[in-house]
């Protein structure tokens, strides 16, 4: 992973705040104050009901993996792919950071990690197998 640059995020009105948080440690989700369902990416408007009435949450930064692809070719290969369905409910698309990226599974726990990015901006969330 070490080898594979990260470019920085842009972040937006809608995804400022998410920013700014993983710049704390911090990985955030909006949360429907109408229909209480969590969703990630950030956005206003709930995905859910169509509500406007959203609002962050700060989430408990674990998860497990749903789905995972090692990639082996390519610009910073080797690099996993996965869905992680987060403690909250919502699934996130992230990377899974881990020495043995043949060890990964569907079911495995995982945690957020912050992986810096090009010019020192935002970190990126991904993840990494709990206790490793």
């Amino acid at each position: 992973m070490s080898d594979r640059k990260l470019p920085a995020p842009q972040p937006n009105a809608e995804t400022e705040t998410f920013w700014d948080a993983a710049s704390n440690g911090v990985l955030k989700i909006k949360r429907c104050g109408d229909c209480n369902q969590a969703h990630y990416y950030p956005r206003a408007i709930c995905p859910h009901c169509g509500s406007a009435k959203t609002e962050w949450i700060d989430t408990a930064g674990s998860g497990e993996i749903y789905s995972v692809s090692v990639m082996r070719r390519g610009e910073g290969a080797p690099f996993a792919v996965a869905y992680v369905t987060l403690d909250e409910g919502p699934a996130m698309l992230t990377n899974i950071v881990a020495d043995d990226l043949d060890s990964l599974a569907i079911g495995q726990r995982v945690e957020v990690v912050f992986t810096p990015t090009e010019d020192g901006a935002p970190p990126v969330p991904m993840f990494t197998p709990r206790g490793g």
